[in-house]
C-alpha cells in the first residue's frame, strides 16, 4: 500500500516548544488509520478505520470523501480504493458495525446525468470517479482531491456546524453539482424532501432509520433525521431531481442496497428537470452549469439534526460568504487552539506527527449535536434547548472510559461535564432512566458491554467536574448497575461470562466509589464488595477465569484453555480479558498466585505478541481489553517493564502512514493511548484518580489545566537525558521534591507544577517500586 504523510506546513510559532517555523495543526496527518482493509489488518476488525476529510474540534461536520457505501466499512473510506462516490457532510471514526451517517453526498460531474455511483471496477458507470492518489491532500481542517474521470478538482473544509466545497472545472457546456440524498454509509435514507428556495438555495431532510441498515444494520437502533440548508454560487438555472421507485416491499437493510437489483433501480431513477420540490424514497438533486477552464464552482451547507430553520441558521452564523480560504484558515486557527492544549519537546519527526494526528483524532468525539442556538433533539422526539451545557454524542463507551475520557478530563474537563449532561439527560427524556453504554444520536444501541457510562461518571466526579445533576446521575447509575450486573449470584453467565463478570465487577465497584464520594455509606458498602465479584469465575483448579452457565457449574474447558478466543469473551480470549480487575490488582494477583507467577506470566504476555503489533493471542493493542496491562507491572514492583513495554508499543504500534494504527480507531481510543503514554502517564484504573508513570516519549509535555476545574495553569512532565536509548526512570522529582512513586495523583496534576523524570540506558530496579 502506498503511503502518505505530507502535511501542509505553516510558518508561524505557535506554541513554545514546537519547533520554528510549525504549529500543531502542521503536524497533523488525517490519513493516519484511514484504511479499513481487513487484509492488511489479518482480521475481519480491519485497520484504522478513520476519515481524512475536514472537521473541527468536536464538531458536527466531517466533509469528507467517501469511496464505499456497503460492508463493513464504517467511515465509508479507504485508502487503498480507486474510486470516490462523492464528499458526505457526516461521519463516524474509527468503527466496525457496518458504521452510519454519511448523509448529504455532494459528487462534481459532467457529461450526462447518471443517478447511480456504479460499481468500483467500472466507474464509468455511475457518478462515482477515479482519482488522482498522489494529488489527495489531508490536513487539519482540508481536504482536496483530483477527479480524474471529469477532470475536477474538489477541495473542502469545515466549520462546526457547516461545510465549503469548491471545485475547480474543465471547460464543458454540461457541468453539474450532484447530490444524493439517500445515501447512508451501510444502508439508506428511508425517506428524503429537497425543495428549491430560489435561485442560489435548496432545503430539505433526510431520515434515517433502523428499516434502513445503518449503525449495526438496523441492529443499532439509529434513527435520525438529517436537515441541510445548501447554497450554491452559481444560479440554479439548469436543475432537477432524480427520483428512484422502491416497491414498498423491498427489504433496505445493507444487504438489499449493496444488491445488484437495489443498484438497478436506482440507474432507473427518473430524472425530473425543473421540479421544485419533491418527496421520495430516493432522491437526488442536481445542479447544472457551463464552466470555462478552470473555473471555481463552490457549493455550502449548513446541517442541523433538529430543524431546515437550524440548518439556516447554522450556515449563516459560520460561512456567511464565499470565501473558501477564509474558512480554511480560521478552521485551522480552531486546530491550532485545541492542538495547543498540549505541547512536546523532543522526540522526531514521525512521533511529533503521530502525536498530534492522534491528538487529533481525540477530538473529532464526542460531537456536538446541538445548532449554534443550543436547541438539540432530545431522548423524547422533542426540540430542547441546552443551557449549561452543550449536548453531544457518539459515546463509544466500553472502548473511551479506558484512555479517552481519562485525557479529555485532564485537557477538555468542559467535553466531559457535556458528555455526562447529554447521557444524563437523554436517560431523562427517554424515560429509560439508565445509561447507555453507546449511544449514536439518542439512540440506545446496546453496543458491546458492561455499564462505561458509570466509570466516566465516577471518574469525572472523583476528579473535581461536577457540573450536571449530580443525584440524578447517581439515580441513573445505579438504575443502570442493576439492570445490567452480575446480579444476586454474583456472576454472569452464558458465552460472555467472563467478560461480562469482569467488567460489571468493574463498575459495580464504581458505583461504589461514587456513593463513597457522595457520602452514601450503605451503598458504598454494598457496591463496594460487589466489586469483589470478578473472583466468582476464577476457577482455581484451573488457575484461571472461567465461564460459568446458569446452574453454576463451569463450561467446558476447550484444548486451548485460556488461549481460546471467545471462551466466555467478547473480542479476546480469557487470557487477554483476565488481566482486567482494574478495581483491585493487589487481590488479583494474589488469586493468580503471587507476584513471581504473574510476573512471569504477565512478561510472557508481552514477549509472545508480535513485532508489528497487529491482531494477535496475546499482548493485542488492537483491541481495547488489554489496553491497561502494560502498567500492571508498575503494581508487580517491576515499574521499569511498564517503562520498556510502553515505550516498545509507542514505537511498534503508531505509525505516521495510512497502517498506522493497529486496530480500529474507536472514536478516540487508540490514539488517547498513546497520546496519555507518549506524555508519560496512563490510568489502570478510572475513577481511583491514580496514574501509572511510565517512560515519555518526549523530552518535554506541557498539558494546558482549564482553570474553572482545576487550581493550576499547567502541569509539565520533562524527561532528562530522554531518548529512544535511555527510556528508563533513574530518578523523579515533584515540584522540586524527590518523588519515589511510578504513580502520580490527579489532584497533583491539577495543581499545576513539574514532574522531573531522570532518565537512563539501564532500569534503576530502586525506583518506583513502594
Amino acid at each position: 500500500m502506498k503511503k502518505n504523510s505530507k502535511l501542509l506546513t505553516g510558518a508561524i510559532l505557535m506554541a513554545p516548544f514546537i519547533s520554528l517555523a510549525q504549529q500543531p495543526a502542521d503536524y497533523v496527518n488525517p490519513f493516519i488509520g484511514a484504511s479499513t482493509s481487513t487484509g492488511a489488518a489479518g482480521i475481519y476488525h480491519g485497520l484504522g478505520k478513520t476519515f481524512p476529510g475536514a472537521a473541527t474540534p468536536f464538531g458536527m461536520v466531517q466533509l469528507s470523501p467517501n469511496t464505499i457505501t456497503g460492508g463493513d466499512n464504517g467511515s465509508g473510506y479507504s485508502y487503498e480504493h480507486t474510486t470516490i462516490e462523492g464528499f458526505a457532510f457526516t461521519q463516524m471514526s474509527g468503527i466496525g458495525w457496518y458504521g452510519d451517517l454519511g448523509n448529504f453526498l455532494v459528487m462534481p460531474t459532467t457529461g450526462p446525468l447518471q443517478t447511480v455511483a456504479g460499481k468500483p471496477e467500472h466507474p464509468e458507470e455511475g457518478y462515482r470517479s477515479t482519482y488522482a492518489k498522489e494529488e489527495e491532500k489531508a490536513s487539519a481542517g482540508y481536504y482536496g482531491v483530483k477527479l480524474t474521470e471529469h477532470n475536477i478538482k474538489a477541495e473542502m473544509t469545515a466549520a462546526p456546524h457547516s461545510g465549503i466545497l469548491r471545485f475547480t472545472f474543465p471547460a464543458n457546456q454540461q457541468s453539474r453539482i450532484q447530490i444524493d440524498l439517500a445515501r447512508r454509509v451501510g444502508g439508506t435514507s428511508v425517506w428524503q424532501e429537497v425543495k428549491v428556495i430560489d435561485d442560489h438555495t435548496i432545503a430539505g431532510y433526510m431520515r434515517c432509520t433502523p428499516d434502513g441498515g445503518g449503525w449495526g444494520n438496523g441492529d443499532g437502533k439509529a434513527n435520525y433525521t438529517v436537515y441541510f440548508y445548501a447554497q450554491f454560487s452559481k444560479p440554479l438555472r439548469k436543475s432537477g431531481v432524480w427520483s428512484a421507485d422502491i416497491p414498498d416491499d423491498w427489504s433496505r437493510k445493507r444487504e438489499d442496497i449493496e444488491s445488484d437489483r437495489y443498484q438497478q433501480q436506482i440507474g432507473k431513477a427518473a430524472v425530473l428537470p425543473g421540479v421544485k420540490e419533491k418527496a421520495g424514497k430516493h432522491l437526488g438533486f442536481y445542479t447544472e452549469f457551463a464552466t470555462t477552464a478552470n473555473e471555481k464552482v463552490l457549493m455550502k451547507a449548513g446541517i442541523s439534526f433538529v430543524s431546515i430553520d437550524g440548518a439556516k441558521a447554522n450556515l449563516q452564523a459560520e460561512i456567511k460568504g464565499w470565501d473558501f480560504d477564509g474558512v480554511q484558515q480560521h478552521t485551522t486557527a480552531l486546530w491550532n487552539q485545541a492542538l495547543g492544549k498540549i505541547a512536546i519537546k523532543g522526540g522526531t519527526e514521525e512521533e511529533r506527527k503521530v502525536f498530534y494526528s492522534a491528538l487529533y483524532h481525540t477530538m473529532i468525539d464526542p460531537r456536538q449535536c446541538a445548532d449554534v442556538d443550543g436547541k438539540y433533539m432530545g431522548g423524547d422526539g422533542k426540540v430542547h434547548t441546552d443551557k449549561n451545557f452543550r449536548r453531544r454524542t457518539i459515546f463509544s463507551g466500553w472502548d473511551v472510559f479506558r484512555s479517552q475520557m481519562p485525557l479529555q478530563t485532564i485537557i477538555n474537563p468542559a467535553v466531559v461535564n457535556d458528555e455526562i449532561n447529554s447521557l444524563v439527560t437523554l436517560a431523562d427524556e427517554s424515560g429509560n432512566h439508565y445509561l447507555e453504554r453507546w449511544e449514536i444520536l439518542n439512540a440506545y444501541s446496546g453496543c458491546m458491554i458492561g455499564n462505561p457510562a458509570v466509570s466516566v461518571i465516577t471518574d469525572a466526579y472523583a476528579k473535581g467536574i461536577r457540573n450536571f445533576d449530580v443525584q440524578k446521575a447517581y439515580g441513573f447509575a445505579k438504575n443502570t448497575i442493576e439492570k445490567f450486573g452480575n446480579g444476586s449470584k454474583g456472576y454472569s453467565t452464558g458465552g460472555l461470562s467472563v467478560s461480562l463478570t469482569l467488567e460489571y465487577a468493574y463498575t459495580e465497584w464504581c458505583l461504589g466509589r461514587l456513593a463513597g464520594l457522595l457520602n452514601k455509606r450503605e451503598d458504598a458498602q454494598t457496591y463496594t464488595a460487589r466489586g469483589a465479584n470478578y473472583r466468582n469465575v476464577f476457577d482455581s483448579s484451573k488457575a484461571w477465569f472461567r465461564p460459568r452457565n446458569d446452574d453454576g457449574s463451569w463450561q467446558a474447558w476447550p484444548e486451548e484453555g485460556r488461549m481460546r478466543q471467545g471462551y466466555g469473551t467478547i473480542e479476546s480470549s480469557p487470557y487477554q480479558q483476565g488481566w482486567f480487575v482494574p478495581q483491585d490488582v493487589p487481590g488479583m494477583i494474589t488469586l493468580m498466585g503471587g507476584k513471581e507467577k504473574v510476573l512471569a506470566d504477565l512478561t510472557a504476555f508481552f514477549d509472545k505478541a508480535p513485532e508489528n503489533m497487529m491482531w494477535n493471542d496475546y499482548y493485542n493493542h488492537a483491541n481495547e481489553p488489554v489496553h491497561h496491562v502494560p502498567f500492571l507491572f508498575n503494581y508487580l514492583g517491576t515499574p521499569w517493564l511498564t517503562q520498556k513495554w510502553t515505550r516498545d508499543i509507542c514505537a511498534r504500534a503508531y505509525h505516521n502512514s495510512v497502517e498506522g494504527l493497529v486496530g480500529n480507531e474507536d472514536v478516540g481510543q487508540m490514539s488517547a493511548w498513546y497520546v496519555l503514554v507518549a506524555s508519560g502517564l496512563h490510568p489502570v484504573c478510572p475513577g481511583s484518580n491514580r496514574y501509572e508513570i511510565t517512560s515519555p516519549v518526549f523530552d518535554a509535555i506541557t498539558l494546558k489545566l482549564d482553570p474553572t476545574y482545576a487550581k493550576g495553569k499547567q502541569f509539565s512532565i520533562v524527561a532528562r537525558n530522554n531518548s529512544a536509548t535511555n527510556r528508563y526512570i533513574q530518578k523523579a522529582w515533584l515540584n522540586g521534591k524527590p518523588y519515589k512513586y511510578a504513580h502520580i495523583d490527579h489532584a497533583d496534576i491539577a495543581s499545576g507544577g513539574t514532574l522531573l523524570l531522570e532518565m537512563g540506558a539501564t532500569p534503576n530496579k530502586d525506583w518506583g517500586i513502594e
